[in-house]
Formats: C-alpha cells, sequence, structure tokens
C-alpha cells in the first residue's frame, strides 16, 4: 500500500475511529491466532495508526493553546 493511499484511508478516520481500530489491532495480534505476515501487517497500520492519532491530539493542542492566548489577551 501506498503512502499517499494510506493517508487518504487514515484522513477520513476521526480520533475516536483510529483508536478503535488500533484496539482491535492489537486484540488480533495478542490472541495469538494472526499467521506471522498478517500481524506484520498489521502493527504497520497499527503505528500509522498512532502518528495519526498524534496529529489529531497535536492539531487539538494547539487550537486549544490558542484559545488560551486570545482568552488571556481579553
Amino acid at each position: 500500500m501506498g503512502q499517499i493511499k494510506k493517508e487518504k484511508e487514515l484522513g477520513g478516520l476521526n480520533f475516536e475511529q483510529a483508536i478503535d481500530e488500533l484496539s482491535g489491532i492489537v486484540a488480533s495480534i495478542e490472541s495469538g491466532q494472526t499467521p506471522l505476515q498478517s500481524s506484520i501487517e498489521q502493527y504497520e497500520k497499527g503505528m500509522e495508526l498512532i502518528k495519526h492519532c498524534r496529529e489529531i491530539l497535536q492539531t487539538a493542542e494547539k487550537k486549544i493553546e490558542k484559545i488560551a492566548q486570545e482568552k488571556d489577551k481579553k
């Protein structure tokens, strides 16, 4: 899967959806029932989901900081 395709797929997920998908991946890998190659692919997707969640949180943090700064000016 190409990087652009991954970004488009993840871009459509909000934070809660990404966390839910990540939780499913963790449960699947931890079950021990997933073949090695599939586990590696799921791990890779999980890392992309983590990156996506961090980006969402950073954006939210910047918005909160901006709101706090605007309120301090008043």
